[in-house]
């Protein structure tokens, strides 16, 4: 069957549809959490930059053996490319990684004292970090405005008719202006949850999904 052409909505219709969704997935998933496993803002943007291509599930099994050899910028600027990659090589693409990692250190290193930047201008500067490894960053670690554009959101804002793309960069942008800047880092947690349980890339599971009255794909 041919998919339907989807009702074009005004950005005002869009954005008091996106505020119901925001509060459907509050009540759905009451804990926001990111699947990644870390406990400061260095660790996540490693964790981030090794889930390219990759489960968080295997980021998750292998970030805690690196992270005890290699716990500061300073550990990860000094180290051997190939002591890295003994740590990292069932993430895939990990030779690559291991050059971003210790990339990433150095230059934290030498342009930031150590520390992980608060801004998407400066973290994109760093060595395989992409719009959305800042973006997580900068949601999850500094608490500001964030649009995390992964596959599942993605996904989930064609199906809602929020857009008709599958840019990420195109995503990002016009769900900046949808979703209220306070609760987008959230909401890009919350789509992750409900795309891998519920709104899946496989089917999506019309009959359980809490946001039934609103989403496009259904109504």
């Amino acid at each position: 069957m041919a998919e339907r052409e989807y009702t074009v909505k005004s950005l005002n219709q869009k954005r008091k549809i996106a505020k119901y969704a925001v509060e459907l997935f509050e009540k759905e998933y009451p804990q926001a959490i990111c699947s990644l496993y870390s406990e400061n803002a260095l660790q996540l943007l490693i964790a981030t930059r090794l889930s390219a291509q990759c489960t968080d599930a295997r980021v998750n099994l292998v970030t805690p053996a690196l992270f005890e050899r290699f716990p500061t910028a300073q550990a990860f600027a000094g180290a051997r490319i190939e002591d890295i990659e003994e740590l990292i090589k069932t993430c895939g693409l990990y030779k690559t990684k291991a050059k971003s990692l210790n990339g990433i250190g150095k230059m934290l290193v030498e342009n930031y004292d150590g520390e992980v930047p608060d801004t998407m201008e400066e973290l994109l500067k760093l060595p395989g970090v992409g719009r959305k490894t800042a973006n997580l960053v900068c949601g999850d670690v500094y608490g500001k405005s964030a649009v995390v554009t992964d596959t599942h959101f993605i996904r989930l804002c064609n199906r809602m008719g929020f857009v008709n793309s599958k840019d990420p960069l195109k995503v990002e942008n016009a769900m900046r202006e949808i979703l209220p800047p306070e609760k987008s880092s959230d909401f890009c947690h919350r789509t992750v949850m409900h795309g891998r349980a519920v709104c899946t890339a496989r089917k999506a599971k019309c009959d359980i999904c809490c946001l039934n009255d609103i989403c496009e794909k259904r109504i």
